[in-house]
């Protein structure tokens, strides 16, 4: 049945996503703000598929940490889902994703018209200074910058060490001299990388306790990873 219900939502997921976006692609032409609208809608849609034909559905803990307006959200990330439920969530976030997704028929496009902050991560200098001046850009329009800060997704249990904490964030903290909201997640015990299964559940979301702007690089990188990863940690053995 397992089998049945991850073959069924794959092919909804793909012919809906190919349906949507080819539906959508006026929504090219029109204000960003009308762009990310329909990329909620999109989302939404397919969270509401994982959760009636998979039986996977999210909770999220910790809201009352997001500050009103902007802010820089450094998130765990392990599974497509992670993406997936920002818009809903956040409305109307700028997330950093890497490069190469720019390239993705229709997804790539409708993120970069939807103002989704590219990265170059083998750009080294140059690549860091236009994320920060496109982060900067988004927390003028009052808008909450969201960067996964291991820069990839990690596996259930895997150490930081294996996937260190990444120098993107440490800039973002420094020049936006907002709140820094670490998060939490445990979606990968569920929808794993490239993982055709998905398993029924309760993905768990949680937003942690704001870091306040102003402290030195080392402190502040010290505390995120410290918070984030024994948060996750904690919402791992309860997933299992």
């Amino acid at each position: 049945m397992s089998r049945a219900r991850a073959l069924l939502f794959n092919v909804v997921f793909w012919v809906g996503t190919l349906v949507f976006g080819i539906a959508g692609l006026p929504f090219l032409l029109t204000p960003r703000r009308t762009a990310m609208r329909f990329g909620r809608f999109w989302a939404q849609a397919v969270l509401a598929a994982l959760k009636l034909i998979v039986g996977l559905d999210g909770e999220i803990r910790g809201r009352e940490h997001i500050p009103p307006g902007a802010s820089l959200i450094a998130m765990k990330h392990q599974s497509m889902w992670d993406t997936l439920i920002l818009p809903p969530l956040l409305g109307d976030p700028a997330v950093v994703i890497k490069r190469e997704l720019l390239f993705v028929p229709f997804y790539g496009w409708y993120a970069a018209r939807a103002g989704s902050i590219f990265i170059d991560r083998k750009g080294g200098a140059l690549a860091l200074r236009r994320l920060v001046a496109a982060a900067k850009r988004a927390v003028a329009m009052g808008r909450p910058v969201v960067i996964f800060p291991q820069g990839t997704r990690t596996a259930p249990g895997q150490p930081a060490a294996a996937l260190p904490y990444q120098a993107g964030i440490a800039a973002l903290y420094r020049e936006l001299a907002v709140p820094l909201v670490p998060a939490a997640v445990n979606s990968g015990l569920y929808w794993g990388r490239r993982a055709f299964f998905k398993r029924p559940g309760r993905i768990v979301l949680q937003f942690l306790e704001p870091i306040p702007p102003g402290l030195p690089r080392r402190e502040v990188m010290a505390t995120l990873e410290t918070r984030i990863e024994a948060a996750t940690a904690v919402l791992e053995r309860e997933g299992r």
